[in-house]
């Protein structure tokens, strides 16, 4: 079958595509049968000419290559990534490149959400993770205090102050409505068959019992209910209560350690999904300017409404990406991601308080509303949990991440691999090279037959669309201005095949739009001037490698918030470099 082809040169970093073109041009020559495996090159190609009215285009095209299957792991990535540099026909760009150990990576579209812990909490790894791939630096509330998150902020800041070629988003991941045991003087180990309890009594930690953190437990928890100690590693059941007890037999054995979450089968906690800890982390949020909040256990869209109310009061513009790990919230899935920004599939969880075998069909769910709603999605936990201690991951690792990029999620996440795990880089690097070797299989333009419901009365969407079939049938990238975000994240969710190049002279929306699937984010004054900051934004691309001479661009301009046009007035131009 005759496939698209094309050669350039580029520079760029983890977070941005290198160039216009995208799948359809060089990445679909990675087209095998297999997942993981290198094409080499190949002899003889094929000229076609397609014409279009008062145009016409020259691609080349050429047969697939035979292929073998290698494997993928931390020490393949920089040979996977030669090989590709090869078959593009590429050029290193040597050290002109901004930020620290910088080198030229490739285009990967979605995008990596890390969390920061005591593995990765100085400067270097900080550079070094944004190097490796990281777009988003999450900081997990659970753990740490304010001023081990301000040290986190602070670097960030300076990262993306000092690096003009990428960017990081904050996100600020609420601790919730959590039921935790209590802190214990060593680990226990439990044995099947033994008796154990729980107390609400502060300040129990001994061989055969120890506190909870909720006062409501013995009222929540009935007898014979299932009780799920650190996302379902260790089983007991309820059997018996007292006023401030609750009397359990190990069906599952382990080792239990302080401050272990636990879940009961089928239940949610009856707690408020915003916890007072809750509300003073989103304070500390709101004064350090975070980009996203991932908000923990919600259960209804009452939750979203109340915490974006108290934004607007502070005059915040953070972004609210509800985190689905509860029962409760499955009935209400429509309306809560609705009222939010976006929804992070939260599997550990939700893996603990529903049946385990209905985790990937909701994954499947969540992912196709928020993209037929124009949200912004993640997919988290336990992608790459034998990373933590490993060196390499389990080979049903490495299809989870695929999974999850070919679902059509905007970013994938790390928790315990790079917050306390012992390879944090490597695993970015796994992540990084599965997440750009599936990508190479997925035909561009693909996208939900009801994408965009929720723009329907709004231009844009039209424009989006187009603009989107253009990039299809062109071969080329998107080039969009924007000051709120808002047309960039809507291109992005039609999943173009080429690069969308967002341009805005607001460093907050520069940061948000790292989140979003296939959106290389630029900040750039603009002037009075559109045609002089048409030409400074194709200069700036073709000096960075990202576009060539001689390359078509769609220039998209519609949106909520005109630039250099009147409200009414929407158009996609077509320029080359």
């Amino acid at each position: 079958m005759a496939q698209v082809t094309a050669s350039r040169s580029f520079q760029t970093t983890p977070l941005c595509p290198p160039f216009g073109s995208t799948r359809d041009t060089t990445l679909i020559l990675l087209k095998p049968p297999s997942f993981a495996s290198k094409v080499f090159p190949f002899e003889g190609s094929t000229t076609k000419r397609f014409k279009l009215p008062l145009r016409s285009f020259q691609i080349s095209a050429r047969n697939s290559a035979s292929s073998e299957v290698v494997p993928v792991s931390p020490e393949d990535d920089p040979k996977i990534e030669e090989h590709l540099q090869h078959l593009r026909g590429v050029e290193s760009f040597g050290e002109n490149s901004g930020g620290m150990w910088s080198k030229p990576t490739f285009r990967r579209k979605t995008k990596i959400v890390c969390t920061i812990g005591p593995s990765t909490d100085t400067k270097e790894m900080i550079w070094k993770l944004a190097e490796a791939g990281m777009n988003v630096a999450r900081l997990n509330m659970s753990h740490g205090d304010h001023a081990s998150h301000q040290k986190v902020i602070d670097l960030v800041k300076q990262y993306n102050a000092q690096c003009k070629d990428n960017v990081i988003a904050i996100m600020l991941d609420t601790k919730g409505p959590e039921v935790r045991s209590g802190d214990l003087p060593q680990p226990i180990n439990l044995v099947p068959g033994q008796e154990f309890t729980f107390t609400i009594q502060r300040g129990v930690g001994t061989a055969d019992s120890v506190s909870v953190n909720y006062d409501d437990f013995v009222s929540d928890v009935e007898v014979g209910d299932m009780l799920l100690v650190d996302g379902g590693m260790m089983s007991m059941i309820v059997k018996s209560k007292t006023e401030d007890s609750v009397k359990c037999e190990v069906v599952d054995g382990g080792e239990l350690k302080s401050r272990r979450h636990l879940n009961v089968r089928g239940k949610s906690a009856t707690l408020p999904s915003i916890t007072e800890k809750d509300w003073d982390d989103i304070k500390f949020g709101v004064d350090n300017g975070v980009d996203f909040y991932a908000v923990s256990f919600v259960k209804d869209a009452e939750v979203v409404h109340e915490l974006k109310n108290y934004l607007k009061s502070c005059g915040a513009d953070i972004h609210v990406i509800v985190k689905i790990e509860s029962a409760d919230s499955i009935p209400n899935l429509h309306s809560i991601i609705t009222a939010s920004d976006g929804a992070m599939v939260a599997r550990g969880d939700l893996g603990a308080e529903l049946p385990i075998e209905e985790v990937p069909l909701l994954q499947e769910e969540i992912i196709n509303l928020c993209r037929s709603m124009g949200k912004a999605v993640i997919v988290a936990t336990n992608m790459l949990e034998s990373m933590i201690v490993h060196p390499t991951p389990t080979r049903a690792e490495v299809s989870d991440i695929a999974i999850a990029v070919r679902e059509g999620s905007d970013a994938i996440m790390l928790s315990g691999e790079t917050a306390h795990g012992k390879f944090p880089l490597k695993a970015v690097k796994v992540m990084h090279t599965v997440a750009l070797r599936t990508e190479a299989t997925i035909p561009g333009g693909q996208m939900p037959p009801n994408i965009g419901q929720v723009f329907k009365n709004h231009m844009s969407e039209m424009f989006a669309y187009h603009a989107t079939m253009m990039s299809n049938t062109l071969g080329t990238s998107t080039v969009v201005f924007t000051r709120t975000g808002f047309m960039a994240s809507l291109l992005s969710h039609f999943r173009p095949s080429g690069s969308i190049f967002a341009f805005t002279d607001e460093k907050r929306v520069r940061q948000k739009l790292a989140l979003y699937q296939g959106v290389c984010p630029i900040y750039m004054e603009f002037c009075d001037d559109s045609e002089a900051t048409f030409s400074r934004a194709l200069d700036l691309l073709q000096k960075q490698g990202m576009v060539k001479e001689g390359e078509e661009v769609a220039l998209v301009q519609s949106g909520r918030q005109p630039i250099w046009r009147f409200q009414s007035t929407h158009n996609i131009q077509v320029r080359k470099v």
